[in-house]
C-alpha cells in the first residue's frame, strides 16, 4: 500500500460527500432571487452541513489529528440558532451512516477550530470556496477542499469543483472533477461519477507570450489595469479565463491555463491557508511553483492564516515562474 492510502481514500470520501451536500442546497435552498437580494443565508447552511460531515469523516478514521476549518458552532445555538441548526442536521444526516444528534453536530463542526502552526498532522478544510460561484449554478465555480500538513508542508490534497468540465474543450458535457495530489506521487482526477483515475500535468509552454492567465470575477479581487502591465511585460495577449475559487489552481495545474496572479490589494487581509494548502500541492506535482511576490515558498506554519502583510501569490509552472515573478515585482513594486 502506497503512504497516504488511507488518507487519500478517506479525503475523497469527505470531499464526494460534501460536494454532495452543496449540490443538495442549491437545488433546494437557492431561489431565481438569491442573487439578487445578496442573500446568501443557503451559502451558510452549505458551509456548516459540508463542514460537518467533512469533520466526522475526518474524525472518524483519524481522531488524534486537529482540523483547521473555518466555521464554529457559535450561529447554531438557543434558540435563535434552532432554525438553521435544524436544517444542518438534516443535510448531514442525509448522507452519513451514523446520523449525529444536535449536541454531535456543534461538537463536530467545533473540531474545525483548531489554531494550527508548525508542528504535527493539521487537516485543513474549505467547505466551499467561491460563494458567488456556487450562488451561480451550473456555470458558476466553486470547490471543496481538503489538504493534510504535516510539520508545516503539504502531504496530501483534495479538491473537488462540481461544476468543472470533465473536458475542458467541451463546457457543456460532463461536469464534476476531483483533483487528487499525494507528496511525491502526482497528481490525478478523475469525474464525480468514476472511480478511474487519469494522470494530469501542467502544460508546458516555451514563452509566457502563449500564456492564459486566470483573472477574477470580482471587481473588489483583481485590479485589471496591474494585471494588465504584468500580461504587457510578459508579452501575453491572450484574455484571461476568469473563474472564482481554488478551481483556478486546478485550472493551471491540469494546463486549462498557465499563470496564476493572486495581487494583494489589501496588505492587511489575512489569507487562510485552508484556501491555498490543498492548490499549492497540485502545482507542485504537476511541474509548477508556488511563491509569494517575494519569491519565497508558502509558509503553512504561522497558524491558521499566512501573517501579514499579505504579499500575494504567483503560481506558474518552474519553466516560466521566474520571469512571471520577475514581471510582477516590477509592477507591484515600483509603483
Amino acid at each position: 500500500m502506497s503512504a497516504f492510502a488511507t488518507e487519500r481514500a478517506v479525503a475523497i470520501d469527505a470531499v464526494l460527500q460534501a460536494s454532495k451536500i452543496c449540490k443538495t442546497v442549491f437545488n433546494t435552498l437557492v431561489t431565481s432571487d438569491t442573487l439578487v437580494k445578496k442573500d446568501k443565508s443557503p451559502v451558510t447552511i452549505a458551509d456548516f452541513s459540508a463542514q460537518a460531515v467533512a469533520n466526522t469523516l475526518l474524525y472518524k478514521v483519524f481522531p488524534d489529528d486537529p482540523i483547521v476549518g473555518e466555521e464554529s458552532s457559535v450561529d447554531l445555538k438557543g434558540d435563535n440558532g434552532k432554525e438553521m441548526r435544524d436544517k444542518v442536521l438534516s443535510l448531514a444526516n442525509s448522507v452519513l451512516e451514523t446520523p449525529l444528534s444536535e449536541q454531535e453536530l456543534l461538537e463536530v463542526i467545533d473540531r474545525g477550530t483548531y489554531a494550527g502552526g508548525p508542528n504535527g498532522r493539521i487537516w485543513t478544510i474549505d467547505r466551499i470556496d467561491g460563494t458567488l460561484g456556487f450562488l451561480s449554478g451550473e456555470k458558476g465555480q466553486f470547490a471543496v477542499g481538503i489538504s493534510l500538513i504535516i510539520d508545516g508542508v503539504v502531504h496530501l490534497s483534495v479538491v473537488g469543483c462540481p461544476n468543472y468540465p470533465a473536458d475542458f474543450k467541451n463546457p457543456e458535457g460532463e461536469k464534476g472533477i476531483v483533483f487528487i495530489a499525494v507528496k511525491g506521487q502526482g497528481a490525478f482526477q478523475r469525474t464525480y461519477s468514476s472511480t478511474e483515475e487519469t494522470p494530469i500535468h501542467m502544460a508546458e509552454i516555451s514563452s509566457t507570450s502563449e500564456a492564459t492567465a486566470l483573472g477574477s470575477l470580482e471587481a473588489d479581487d483583481a485590479d485589471h489595469d496591474e494585471h494588465g502591465k504584468i500580461a504587457s511585460l510578459l508579452g501575453m495577449t491572450k484574455e484571461p479565463l476568469r473563474m472564482h475559487s481554488m478551481c483556478r489552481y486546478c485550472a493551471v495545474a491540469r494546463g486549462d491555463a498557465n499563470i496564476y496572479i493572486r495581487l494583494p490589494y489589501n496588505v492587511n487581509y489575512e489569507e487562510k491557508i485552508w484556501d491555498h494548502a490543498p492548490g499549492s500541492l497540485l502545482i507542485a506535482e504537476t511541474g509548477g511553483i508556488v511563491t509569494n511576490m517575494d519569491g519565497e515558498p508558502l509558509n503553512f506554519t504561522l497558524g491558521r492564516t499566512f501573517g501579514k502583510p499579505n504579499k500575494g501569490f504567483v503560481i506558474a509552472h518552474s519553466n516560466i515562474h521566474g520571469q512571471v515573478l520577475e514581471a510582477v515585482q516590477k509592477v507591484m513594486y515600483n509603483k
